[in-house]
C-alpha cells in the first residue's frame, strides 16, 4: 500500500473512533489534537499530530506548542515528547496516531509528575494592577455623562422610533430640495 493509501484508512478509522470525543479534534486531514486530562484538570495538555507526505514510514510531526500548554514548563513539555518519540520508533511503519494518544492518555500521570503549574495569569495580573492606578483618573471622567434637558430627551424621542433607533433614511439628502435650489444658481 502507498502512504497515501494507508492515511486515508487511518484518517477514517480515527474519524470513526473519536467521532463524538470532544478531546479529539481534527485540524486537517493530515494534523490532530487531542486533550489528555478533563476540561479544568490542572494536569490536562494537548498533543498536535501532524502527518508528513510518507507517513507512516517516516515519523509524525508531534507538537506541544498549543496555547492550552502554555502552564506546562518547557521541561515536562520536552520530556513528554522524548517519551512520544520513543513510541513512534517503535510503531514506524504502522498507523501510530491513535496508539500515541492512548500512549499519552495510559500514561498521564507518569508524563506530568514533575508538573508544577506555571502561571503565567500572575504576571498578566500583576501588569494590570500596575497600569490600573494610571488610569482610574481618566476613567472617572469617561463616567461622566451629559444631562439632557427635557425638551432635548423629547426632541431626541421624536426622531427616533420606539426602539431609540433613527428611521430609515434620517439621513439622506432632500434630492428635490438640492435639485431646486441648484437650477437657481445655473440661471
Amino acid at each position: 500500500m502507498s502512504a497515501n493509501e494507508d492515511q486515508e484508512m487511518e484518517l477514517e478509522a480515527l474519524r470513526s473512533i473519536y467521532e463524538g470525543d470532544e478531546s479529539f479534534r481534527e485540524l486537517s486531514p493530515v494534523s490532530f489534537q487531542y486533550r489528555i486530562g478533563e476540561n479544568g484538570d490542572p494536569k490536562a495538555f494537548l498533543i498536535e499530530i501532524s502527518w508528513t507526505e510518507t507517513y507512516p514510514q517516516t515519523p509524525p510531526i508531534i507538537s506541544m506548542n498549543a496555547f492550552f500548554n502554555n502552564t506546562i514548563s518547557s521541561a515536562v513539555k520536552q520530556s513528554i515528547l522524548a517519551k512520544l518519540q520513543e513510541a513512534v520508533e517503535v510503531n514506524l511503519g504502522t498507523a501510530m496516531t491513535y496508539t500515541l494518544f492512548e500512549y499519552a492518555k495510559d500514561n498521564k500521570e507518569q508524563f506530568m509528575e514533575n508538573h508544577n503549574p506555571v502561571n503565567s495569569t500572575t504576571s498578566i495580573s500583576n501588569i494590570i494592577s500596575v497600569e490600573t492606578p494610571n488610569t482610574a483618573p481618566s476613567s472617572k471622567k469617561k463616567d461622566k455623562k451629559e444631562q439632557l434637558s427635557k425638551a432635548q430627551k423629547r426632541k431626541l424621542a421624536d426622531k427616533t422610533d420606539h426602539k431609540g433607533e433613527l428611521p430609515r433614511g434620517w439621513n439622506w439628502v432632500d434630492v428635490v430640495k438640492l435639485s431646486k435650489t441648484g437650477s437657481k444658481d445655473d440661471e
